[in-house]
């Protein structure tokens, strides 16, 4: 962010972004955080939360909580830590995917489809119904899903149905939560993180995925975090429902 001149549009407000200690998540709770929210961060693991903390201290306002979002009291925790420091809740970025398999759908486990489904779909739903009562009017939530949501690709399709159900949650709880809560969604393009370092890695891989957009280049999680912060703020205060797809031109929809 550094040499860019950075609108205010959070000042006041609270934000917690799940999955937030790295890649996408990490620049997102950076960004709402430097445009002046209260940010609180969250994963699976105190050592990342805490060196992610070290890394924004300087420069935003921060608390890390560990929240694996499949468990009930990490989640009502996590709403709790925030609720006690700040006092409410303006933004919920729901960040938290996982990919464990490259099998294709008839050849998952099913134990695997539990965990896609848990951590993709349903973790979203559970920590907006724990965060929803503290929710100020106004609020916003965003949901990120991903370009594979129009076209899940072979070697991470149910993956890419997860992130397609995404799609559906966000029109679904656009009607649910207004007037009050606006919900909307982005989907990344292929972004260079470790949640995505087999294409990254890989140089012709790389090469193919970037062809296939018009501005041909990856995605950069600032990218990601700019179309959030959008979304999550007054800039957008008459958009709910929608999903901002973020992917350099990849084909997505009409």
């Amino acid at each position: 962010m550094e040499g860019t001149k950075i609108a205010k549009r959070f000042e006041g407000k609270v934000a917690i972004v799940t999955a937030s200690t790295q890649g996408i998540g990490f620049t997102i709770a950076e960004r709402l955080g430097l445009e002046g929210a209260s940010v609180v961060i969250s994963s699976r693991k105190q050592k990342n939360v805490d060196e992610a903390v070290e890394k924004l201290k300087s420069r935003i306002e921060v608390l890390g909580v560990v929240c694996h979002l499949s468990n009930a009291q990490q989640r009502k925790n996590l709403i709790d830590k925030t609720i006690q420091k700040y006092g409410k809740i303006d933004v919920v970025v729901s960040n938290a995917a996982t990919n464990p398999s490259v099998d294709s759908i008839l050849q998952t486990q099913e134990s695997v489809l539990d965990k896609l489904w848990d951590i993709n779909v349903k973790s979203s739903i559970l920590i907006l119904k724990d965060a929803g009562p503290h929710m100020s009017k106004g609020s916003s939530v965003v949901i990120i899903s991903s370009i594979a949501g129009y076209h899940p690709p072979a070697s991470m399709a149910m993956y890419g149905v997860t992130k397609t159900a995404l799609l559906g949650l966000t029109k679904a709880l656009a009607a649910e939560m207004a007037p009050n809560t606006r919900v909307n969604c982005v989907a990344p393009g292929f972004v260079p993180t470790h949640f995505a370092s087999f294409i990254t890695e890989n140089d012709a891989l790389r090469k193919e995925v970037e062809g296939r957009t018009m501005l041909n280049r990856l995605g950069t999680t600032q990218d990601m975090a700019a179309a959030t912060a959008f979304l999550a703020s007054d800039d957008a205060s008459y958009i709910t429902g929608e999903t901002l797809v973020v992917a350099g031109g990849t084909p997505s929809r009409l």
